[in-house]
């Protein structure tokens, strides 16, 4: 274990086997914080029991999805390990960033449209629940309920219950209708 310490604000971290601890503290009596900056807020929801293994497990594959689609913006260069495209049983990596970005559309597409912003920003984008709310303008502790609902919508998609072609309910579609109607 490798700590450095640094006296502003009596802040160490401490590099164990790929896990970065941040340890603050304030100098007068304050008290002491400990920060894991690889955790996600999705692990962190989960750690805590906040959400179930069913919801985790949807939110990892959608995360995986969106970092093979590579969706957000790059900062630096890419330094791939081969040039010619890895393996010849994998898919090249263009045709496999195309096939986690119509994965991605099509789980974000599954979600609906009031969820699919919480859900991007928690699981994708790694914001803390408060600093989602906030940036879309919800009242506190509004995002953690809208985020289960997400990510069960998500959890559903993913063990195939949600339809292809139409996604939703069995009223919406053509044969739904008249069932729906006559029991009315």
């Amino acid at each position: 274990m490798r700590r450095d310490a640094d006296r502003e604000g009596e802040r160490v971290v401490e590099r164990d086997s790929g896990r970065e601890v941040q340890r603050e503290g304030v100098t007068r009596g304050g008290r002491s914080v400990t920060v894991n900056r690889a955790e996600s807020p999705l692990t962190w929801l989960r750690s805590r029991g906040l959400i179930d293994a069913r919801q985790f497990a949807a939110g990892e594959r959608l995360r995986a999805a969106y970092e093979t689609a590579s969706i957000a913006p790059s900062v630096t260069m890419r330094w791939t390990p081969r040039v010619d495209g890895g393996g010849h049983d994998a898919l090249d990596p263009t045709a496999a960033q195309i096939a986690a970005k119509r994965r991605f559309d099509a789980a974000i597409t599954a979600a609906g449209p009031g969820l699919a912003d919480i859900l991007w920003r928690v699981v994708c984008a790694g914001e803390g629940l408060p600093a989602a709310e906030r940036a879309l303008s919800w009242p506190a502790r509004a995002g953690r309920l809208a985020l289960t609902l997400a990510l069960d919508r998500l959890a559903t998609h993913y063990e195939g219950g949600g339809r292809e072609a139409g996604g939703g309910s069995p009223l919406r579609s053509d044969a739904g209708k008249g069932a729906a109607c006559a029991s009315i």
